[in-house]
């Protein structure tokens, strides 16, 4: 990076931008039909080009810097994270002294400072926190999260402000352009979503893994691994002996916290002759923490940085596939095409439609938003439109709700006044608006439709 005090003389400005130039101010095979060479295009990079980027961790921090050092100094970071002395090996925006800091301000106030010309600001909040009149002003989003639900959250909030013509065809002026990109250990991707136009988040819930779970019977009677003796502690035990109180939820951010955790898991561990339960191991179990790898995040983020620089100059035409990364190995990538659902819930105009027996219950719906493939939700609240008027069938994010509602899991969705072809409407954190999924009964059976 520039020296703070680097002396920014015309001539040290044109060779500081001689590499960008060479790409953007001369046509070549592989520039998109579109591009014209000129020096306007760097211009546009510098002054005008507003991006967002999603997460300043291990792939944010990356970002950052790469993108301010491409030209880019309208740049907007969003994370609500504090910086932890674990980050420290890889984010290397931090430094000690910043424990306990905001991500986002400490790395935009580092890059400001060592990139000359950069305007970054920084936004210490999560992204529901955030209007859509805020995410509309970005030329380009460009993701580092580790969170499966932020990503279709913020993949459901771009494609919410798509907008069509009346001819039903996408105005393509409303699309924002999404690069994504994830990391796992040596294993990263990276992809280019067009909403609305390309597969996006949502028609892709298949190529994520599964939260990775622990069957209750293996960690309360026959745990082989450390992880077994943690999970004891989080779910069961900590519930038991209420060591903060019986309102008091386990933050693996808090040291006391981890440490008594940490302190029953090894006596745990001790009885069963499991070794390896570490202070490390123990917040990870907690915080579902994903391991990762600086060299992984350097590299996707990259490739990430890149595709903005292509997407926002069109030098060059911009990836329409998912590349893949792999460093366990050796280190190659394979690429291949993500198709979209023309049933997408996220991007597509069509209602998605739900089958389901006539004498199911309620739950079996929400079993299936939760664990069907095709939804992946987490705490999906459910209601349905009766004579003009909404009805709450079931709400689990707000406890008087919930208890309320409760009983109608157990009843069949045709005691609750649904019938084949009716709506449901559904709310999850997955999503920024409200989903609705047409019912359709898979036996022909008279069911009166409400007057």
């Amino acid at each position: 990076m520039s020296a703070a005090g680097e002396n920014h003389t015309p001539d040290n400005q044109q060779r500081r931008w001689q590499h960008i130039r060479k790409v953007l101010e001369r046509s070549g095979p592989f520039c998109h039909p579109d591009f014209e060479p000129s020096p306007v295009v760097l211009d546009f990079l510098m002054k005008c080009c507003k991006v967002l980027i999603v997460g300043a961790g291990g792939l944010g921090c990356e970002l950052l810097k790469n993108l301010a050092l491409m030209g880019f100094t309208k740049i907007h970071v969003v994370d609500m994270d504090t910086i932890e002395l674990s980050n420290l090996n890889r984010q290397f925006l931090f430094r000690k002294s910043d424990i306990g800091s905001s991500k986002a301000k400490c790395a935009v106030e580092f890059v400001n400072k060592r990139v000359p010309g950069c305007e970054a600001v920084a936004h210490h909040c999560t992204i529901q926190d955030l209007d859509e009149g805020f995410y509309n002003q970005f030329h380009i989003i460009v993701c580092g999260l580790d969170s499966i639900i932020a990503r279709r959250w913020l993949n459901g909030m771009l494609n919410s402000m798509l907008q069509y013509n009346d001819d039903g065809s996408l105005d393509q002026s409303s699309v924002i352009p999404f690069v994504d990109g994830g990391t796992e250990g040596f294993k990263g991707n990276a992809r280019v979503i067009l909403p609305g136009m390309l597969a996006c988040i949502e028609c892709t819930l298949d190529l994520y893994p599964p939260q990775k779970t622990y069957p209750l019977c293996t960690i309360a009677n026959t745990p082989r691994l450390p992880e077994h003796c943690i999970e004891y502690v989080k779910v069961i035990q900590w519930a038991k002996e209420n060591p903060w109180g019986p309102a008091t939820t386990i933050d693996g951010d808090d040291p006391q916290h981890v440490a008594w955790v940490l302190e029953k898991a090894q006596e745990r561990a001790l009885k069963h002759g499991i070794t390896s339960v570490t202070y490390r191991l123990t917040q990870g179990v907690l915080k579902n923490i994903i391991p990762a790898v600086a060299s992984t995040n350097a590299a996707v983020a990259a490739a990430c940085a890149t595709e903005v620089f292509k997407i926002a100059s069109s030098c060059c035409a911009n990836m329409t596939n998912y590349m893949v990364l792999n460093m366990a190995d050796g280190v190659y990538t394979y690429t291949f095409n993500a198709e979209r659902r023309t049933d997408c819930l996220a991007c597509s105009n069509s209602k998605r439609v739900m089958e389901v027996e006539p004498s199911a219950t309620l739950q079996a719906i929400y079993d299936n938003l939760c664990g069907g493939q095709d939804y992946l939700m987490k705490s999906p609240g459910i209601a349905t439109i009766i004579n003009g008027r909404n009805k709450t069938l079931y709400m689990p994010s707000i406890k008087s709700i919930e208890e309320k509602t409760r009983d109608n899991l157990k009843k069949k969705i045709t005691e609750l006044g649904l019938y084949d072809g009716a709506d449901i409407l559904v709310a999850d954190v997955t999503t920024p608006s409200t989903i609705t999924i047409k019912l359709k009964f898979t036996e022909n059976m008279d069911v009166e439709m409400p007057r």
